[in-house]
Parts: C-alpha cells; structure tokens; sequence
C-alpha cells in the first residue's frame, strides 16, 4: 500500500485543527489522501474569543500541498454547530468517513477554588462537544455502515494531576464515550478509539513555572511535537486497522502505550455477608496491598520521552 493511499476517498472532520496536534492530525491526513473539514472557534486557551485564522491557516497549508479542506469556526460546545459541521463535510465532499474530537480548552485552578463557570466551560467544550460531534456524525456512520471515530483523553483523567477536576473528569469521561460508541456502532463496522497525547501545544504552555524541576518538565514536553501524535490517529483511520477499536493509547514521543482499562484486581467474599465493622477491620486490610497510591501523570511516566 503506498503511502499517499492510506486514507484516500475518504473525508474527515477534525475538531480543534487550527493549532497543536488537531492542525498536524488535519495536515497528516490530508496528505495520506483525506479531505478535510477544518474546524476552531479560534479562542483562547481559556475559550474566550473566536478568530478565524488559526482554522485558514491549516486549510492553506493542506491546500498549498496539494490537499482538499475547508473551514469550519463553530463550537463543539453547541449541539446545533455541530450537526452542522457533518452536514458541511457532506455539502462539500458528499460524505462522512472520520471524526476526530480533538477541541478543548483548560481552566486549571485548585478544586475549592474552582468556579461553576470553570466547570462548567471545560465539560461544555471537551465532553458535551464530544458527545455532540459524535451524536452527529453516527447518524451518517450508521447508514453508509462505516465509520472511524477518534477522541482525546488525559494523563489527567487515565492517572491524575492537580489542579484539573474539571479536564480530568471530562478526559476520563470521553473514555467512556469512546468504549460505549465501540460497543454501539461495532454492527455497523463503526470503530472509536482514544489517544492520550504528550505532546507541546498552547494549552500545555499555559502551565506556570515555579521552579526548576517544574521547567525541566515543561522543555520535555515542549520537545514532543504535535506531529508525533497525528501519526498515530491517522493510523487509526486507515482500513487496515478495521480490527482496532475500544482501545486507550498514549504517545510520547516516539513511544507508544496500549494503557489499562478498569477490570478487577482482588476479591473477597464472606459468606455471612459483610458489615461496615468487617469491612473496615478486614476486608481494607486485605486489599490494601493492591491500593493504588496519589499518582500524577509524571510519577507513572518517570523517565525521559525517547
């Protein structure tokens, strides 16, 4: 299979492609034969403000390489913009091949300062959008019985970090929205699988740096580029990963990781039934070997991205 083949005919839709990985994942695909619908609201970090440029400036680079996109600057967020975004893949292209929810925003603050409008603009754009985008291109996926769905998760959810209840409990959220389209759509040989990026974007520069270990950190990641990620969900896409779907991968760097998912780890029963008392004087003891620890992100991936 040549490579300028792998996605041929087929037509995309990329959600948050105006910068970062979504604009390599657009910029990759194109030029293994995709065409494009390019969507950013062209906002913040935070999600305040809109501008289009960062969406044109990808459909200028795929097209200045000989590839075929157009714009899209509505929000995920809205359940309207969403549909809407499909329907124009299908004004445009006659049809439907591929989603990737890549679209998000970060409003990091400690939990007991954290705001509702914190919560809530965070969930609003990575979860709900995810589930709004999806809900839209199902539709299509269900009639022409194909379909490729690929979403974005977290280190931030999968393990945990400070300071992000809010992105954590969206990221791990889409994990479970990846796994139920899977199972869903698995009879119309549609596929969903989830990512969890390392990779600099400007979300990723918004971390502050306080001292020297946290911006020895920062340069690690600044040094894994976005386009390391785009090769992965381009792979995902192509036909001859048909029998890959349900799974949660990580890539960093040149690594990639097939991560857990929950199943049990121990067991116990007691044929009397259990009461709080037995439970706290026996059953926690014994499980307590297999407790897992206050991980962050970093404390699991320890070593330097190769």
């Amino acid at each position: 299979m040549s490579e300028d083949k792998m996605l041929e005919g087929k037509v995309a839709l990329v959600t948050g492609a105006g910068r970062g990985v979504g604009a390599e994942i657009a910029k990759m695909m194109a030029s293994r034969g995709a065409k494009i619908i390019v969507n950013d609201l062209g906002g913040e970090a935070d999600g305040e403000g809109t501008d289009q440029m960062p969406a044109m400036e990808t459909v200028k680079a795929i097209r200045e390489s000989g590839g075929e996109a157009e714009a899209n600057f509505d929000s995920v967020g809205d359940f309207s913009a969403a549909k809407g975004m499909v329907e124009q893949a299908l004004d445009h292209y006659g049809r439907i091949d591929i989603l990737v929810n890549n679209a998000g925003i970060l409003r990091d603050v400690i939990f007991h300062k954290m705001t509702e409008e914190d919560w809530d603009a965070v969930i609003n754009v990575h979860l709900k959008g995810s589930f709004n985008t999806s809900r839209a291109a199902a539709t299509y996926f269900r009639k022409q019985e194909s379909g490729v769905f690929v979403h974005m998760t977290s280190t931030s959810g999968l393990i945990g970090n400070f300071g992000q209840a809010n992105y954590a409990a969206a990221k791990l959220g889409i994990v479970g929205l990846s796994k139920s389209l899977a199972l869903d759509m698995s009879r119309f040989n549609v596929r969903s699988n989830i990512i969890s990026p390392f990779a600099w974007s400007r979300m990723i520069g918004t971390i502050p740096i306080n001292d020297e270990a946290q911006r020895e950190r920062v340069e690690k990641l600044r040094a894994m580029t976005p386009d390391k990620v785009a090769v992965m969900a381009t792979a995902l896409c192509a036909d001859t990963a048909r029998n890959v779907t349900g799974q949660v991968f990580a890539v960093r760097n040149n690594e990639i990781f097939l991560m857990s998912q929950h199943r049990p780890l121990r067991g116990m029963h007691e044929g009397k039934g259990w009461t709080p008392e037995s439970i706290v004087d026996h059953a926690f003891p014994a499980l307590e070997t297999m407790f897992y620890p206050l991980d962050r992100s970093a404390d699991i991936f320890s070593w330097d991205p190769v």
